[in-house]
């Protein structure tokens, strides 16, 4: 039987995952390992983390939230490997020697790391300007034909394409240069602004997937729409209402468009109290399971610790065969 193609991706721990995480990242990756079309490997990426302030006292938590999450929204460690970002000392090992063929003219231009450093200017460190070579590291450590991303991430699995393929010119075909597996990401927005989009620092703003039914009617009943009271899918003349359609869309596989017509003569007041129901109930497993997972913190640091052993294996082979290439061996 042929091997399955390598597939990886990581989630940063940088505190609870609101809706708009999950349809854009977690759901994906979970589709994903039940497709039983690949060799998953998913990490907890919390080297990536720190290069935004954060607060240490936190840091462990975060990390047992995010692996608590995975296993709530269906990963399975028997078909997947769940493994840390940081156990894997190879990662950054990887990252210092691909530094040295990446041109900083290639990070400069990543727009991201403009995005980011606007938004934590008194925090401009040199891990937030490296941040795609480390990924990239994270990457072709494993041989994976494919990487599932977003459109925000394609610019940085170009690098990591472009890395490689210099690597390669250079020192001899050590890595594959691996596709992008595009996965469709709802842009979910701010609550109360849906000029912006959803941000875990506006907690007010943002449905959290372990937030409480009351909580999520609470956030729901409050959110920003817009006075006209007739429900239409018009993103911009009508933003607010179109973010819940889009919300409700994705939860139920509808298009928001069809959302719009199924509710067309309800109030806004009744439509809400339906999302709200919506979210509420298909969360609801979720939450329990997470629950239980938290519970058990004995059972996640074992998960954690045996799919790290098993990523770092993998990733100690390979970082053997670039030490010979680039003459370390």
């Amino acid at each position: 039987m042929d091997k399955k193609p390598v597939l990886v991706s990581g989630l940063q721990p940088t505190g609870r995952l609101h809706i708009g995480n999950y349809l854009g990242a977690l759901k994906n990756l979970v589709d994903l390992q039940n497709s039983g079309d690949y060799e998953c490997y998913f990490f907890i990426a919390d080297l990536h983390s720190i290069t935004e302030s954060y607060d240490p006292k936190e840091k462990r938590q975060q990390i047992m939230n995010l692996t608590a999450d995975f296993l709530a929204a269906g990963i399975d460690p028997k078909r997947s490997v769940i493994f840390q970002q940081s156990r894997v000392p190879a990662s950054c090992e990887l990252a210092w020697i691909l530094n040295t063929i990446t041109p900083m003219g290639e990070l400069e231009r990543m727009t991201q790391f403009k995005d980011k450093a606007g938004r934590q200017e008194s925090n401009i460190n040199v891990g937030l300007f490296d941040y795609p070579v480390l990924m990239a590291a994270d990457i072709l450590l494993y041989t994976p034909r494919v990487v599932p991303v977003g459109d925000d991430q394609l610019q940085h699995l170009e690098l990591t394409r472009t890395i490689a393929r210099k690597f390669n010119a250079k020192f001899g075909d050590v890595f594959i240069e691996p596709k992008a597996l595009l996965t469709k990401t709802p842009r979910v927005m701010s609550l109360k602004d849906p000029s912006k989009k959803m941000s875990k620092s506006q907690p007010d703003s943002c449905l959290f997937i372990d937030d409480a039914p009351e909580e999520i009617h609470r956030k729901i009943a409050r959110a920003v729409t817009d006075s006209d009271a007739k429900i239409q899918y018009d993103p911009k003349a009508k933003a607010g209402l179109a973010n819940l359609l889009d919300i409700y869309g994705a939860l139920t596989h509808m298009e928001p468009k069809t959302v719009a017509e199924e509710f067309a003569d309800t109030k806004y007041s009744d439509f809400k109290q339906k999302l709200a129901a919506l979210v509420s109930g298909h969360f609801a497993e979720f939450r329990e399971k997470k629950k239980i997972a938290l519970a058990s913190s004995k059972k996640l640091e074992t998960i954690l610790a045996a799919g790290s052993k098993k990523a770092g294996v993998v990733a100690t082979k390979k970082m053997e065969d670039v030490k010979k290439r680039v003459g370390l061996f």
